[in-house]
């Protein structure tokens, strides 16, 4: 059953979040709602005023919910998340209406302040993946999926029209359009031109997709005879969109991106649900990237390396041939499914991952968009299979320029990135546990979509728990020594995003310095450091969640095992874990430590404590 009619969720979050979903048709598509793949979001001023008004309208509902749920009842004080210790003994009804309202609270600053709705990269987003996304979630028959997809393409002129519209400059080279009643420029000056160059080359990526790639998608029947001016118009609106970027935008574009210490604190509290500051989090960022680095620098001769960089360029040498590299991961998957199965870790699903080539619709506009290897499967109406979509090895390409490709995706990037965080015991086994849970909210946040998770409230629970799975998987024997340092030095990386997350959005770091840190103290190239940089610009505090969310489950997992003892079981545990769906750490951790102390299942039960 779609859960968006399904009686036993809340009504309220039900239909807010409905509402969300047919006013982003593009979510609602990843999601498997298929009730709006046929359309665009309304990205207008008009458009933009009226998805607030409807918010609002939602929020202020919210507030006057059952009696129950303790916070709705105390209006204003806490519409956007709050203190966590407030509501002891609700329900998941409680809980799903309390995430609901942070998303609100949340998404209506973006849509005021400009931070995302003025943010040209995420309009381009929506068209170019509201193109591919039918093809990409497999739902129904090829041509009811090219019929969606034909639908969407006469979209394309009316949604970049709406888009110009949205982000025409004033004299002072701000956004003309104000957010409803509120007043002032949408972003308070100039776009950030980075967040402008971004979507211009996302621009580019469209014009490839809709001239290129979709020559190579046929149809049940075979290949299509598109409309003649179909296809031509959107490649036109696409063309149009980037010339008024590049001339009429990009000129007053600014080096501003930080949302600031308060919606960032909004952020934190209302969407992770932490109490901990982001001056705490930074600091233990710090403290915790020095320790990794010192132990990476007294490990490595035990490696037979004089530095850490070595240990790592040698990990590089052991890659698949170029005729072994398909099935390479096919081959690990299976062995690191053993691994949890013989170690018994977790309930592993019957749902199959399929690692297959990048299918060649997307080649040509892959590299320049947030196209993702593995994207989360649909939360409704997914395939029994999941197809993991891989960079092909190109066979023309010179030997060198071959061995460079499988360098760079050598053993250890497969094992530990495609597999265990990516495909295996990470985010697919995650999701797969997210579908089932009877929190509405816990089954579809962490589901990918255009530019983002659907629902940032998911956030810690997504990428905390494929980071942990990442050290248990090296705990129970699945890794080698080498890759085992590998991952600890992927525990640098994930410290530096916690970093350049506090400091970039408080003002403290500009974009450039954040993209020289991440060379200097991450060992990103140039370009995987710039792009990273601009990604945490655009989205204020989805870039700590990695560190803080592993980090809480390992903290939960050793409170768990000091208080039940030999009673504590590892595979229960991570069951009972992941049973509260993509919901924040935080809250899941507090109500099992909870039922813990009240000799209950740690399971998510119709009673918890949110």
């Amino acid at each position: 059953m779609n859960p968006f009619d399904d009686p036993s969720f809340d009504a309220w979050s039900r239909t807010a979040l409905a509402d969300h979903l047919r006013r982003h048709p593009v979510d609602a598509t990843f999601i498997g709602v298929h009730d709006h793949d046929h359309r665009l979001p309304d990205v207008s001023p008009d458009g933009l005023i009226a998805t607030l008004d409807s918010m609002k309208s939602h929020l202020s509902g919210g507030r006057d919910t059952a009696a129950g749920d303790r916070d709705g009842a105390n209006g204003d004080r806490d519409s956007a998340g709050g203190d966590r210790d407030a509501v002891v003994g609700g329900s998941l009804v409680d809980l799903d209406r309390r995430l609901v309202r942070g998303f609100l609270a949340s998404r209506i600053w973006e849509y005021q302040s400009g931070h995302v709705s003025a943010n040209p990269s995420v309009h381009v987003g929506d068209a170019v993946f509201g193109l591919m996304g039918p093809l990409l979630t497999r739902f129904g028959s090829m041509d009811e999926r090219l019929d969606s997809v034909a639908a969407r393409l006469a979209e394309i002129p009316r949604f970049f029209a709406g888009a110009r519209e949205l982000l025409e400059p004033n004299a002072e080279g701000a956004p003309m359009w104000r957010p409803g009643d509120e007043g002032g420029p949408v972003h308070g000056s100039a776009l950030p031109a980075a967040w402008i160059r971004r979507a211009i080359r996302e621009c580019t990526a469209g014009v490839r997709f809709v001239e290129v790639g979709l020559e190579r998608v046929d149809g049940d029947a075979g290949p299509l005879a598109w409309p003649a001016s179909l296809r031509s118009d959107a490649a036109d609106a696409f063309r149009s969109f980037r010339r008024f970027l590049e001339r009429d935008v990009l000129p007053t574009g600014s080096d501003d991106v930080a949302c600031g210490p308060e919606a960032f604190q909004m952020y934190l509290r209302g969407g992770h649900f932490l109490t901990r500051s982001a001056d705490d989090i930074v600091a233990y960022a710090r403290d915790e990237m020095v320790r990794t680095r010192n132990w990476l620098e007294s490990a490595a001769p035990g490696y037979g390396a004089a530095t850490p960089e070595e240990v790592m360029a040698g990990l590089a040498d052991l890659h698949p041939t170029p005729d072994g590299y398909l099935t390479r991961y096919g081959d690990t998957w299976e062995a690191m499914r053993a691994v949890a199965d013989e170690r018994e870790l977790i309930t592993w699903p019957d749902f199959p991952i399929d690692y297959v080539e990048r299918p060649g619709w997307a080649r040509e506009a892959a590299p320049a968009l947030y196209f993702l290897s593995y994207r989360s499967p649909s939360a409704v109406h997914r395939p029994g299979t999941h197809h993991y979509l891989l960079a092909p090895l190109d066979p023309s390409a010179s030997s060198d320029d071959q061995r460079a490709f499988l360098r760079a995706n050598n053993d250890s990037v497969i094992k530990l990135n495609h597999v265990v965080h990516h495909g295996g015991i990470g985010h697919h086994v995650q999701n797969w546990h997210a579908f089932r849970s009877r929190s509405l909210v816990g089954r579809i946040a962490a589901v990918d979509c255009a530019s983002r998770i659907a629902m940032f409230c998911g956030g810690t629970m997504a990428e905390g728990w494929s980071c942990y799975a990442t050290d248990l998987m090296a705990e129970a024997g699945g890794c080698t020594e080498s890759e085992q340092f590998a991952a600890h030095a992927g525990r640098v990386r994930m410290c530096a995003r916690a970093i350049v997350d506090v400091e970039l959005h408080h003002g403290r770091m500009s974009l450039a310095e954040a993209a020289a840190f991440y060379e200097r103290e991450a060992g990103m190239s140039p370009a995987a450091a710039d792009g990273e940089a601009v990604k945490n610009s655009m989205f204020p505090g989805a870039a700590l969640m990695y560190l803080v969310g592993t980090d809480m489950i390992h903290e939960l997992r050793r409170d768990l095992l000091g208080a039940l003892g030999d009673a504590f079981e590892l595979r229960s545990f991570h069951d009972a874990f992941l049973s509260y769906g993509s919901v924040p750490v935080a809250l899941v951790a507090d109500e099992m430590r909870r039922r813990a102390r009240a000799g209950l299942p740690l399971g998510a039960p119709e009673q918890v404590s949110v």
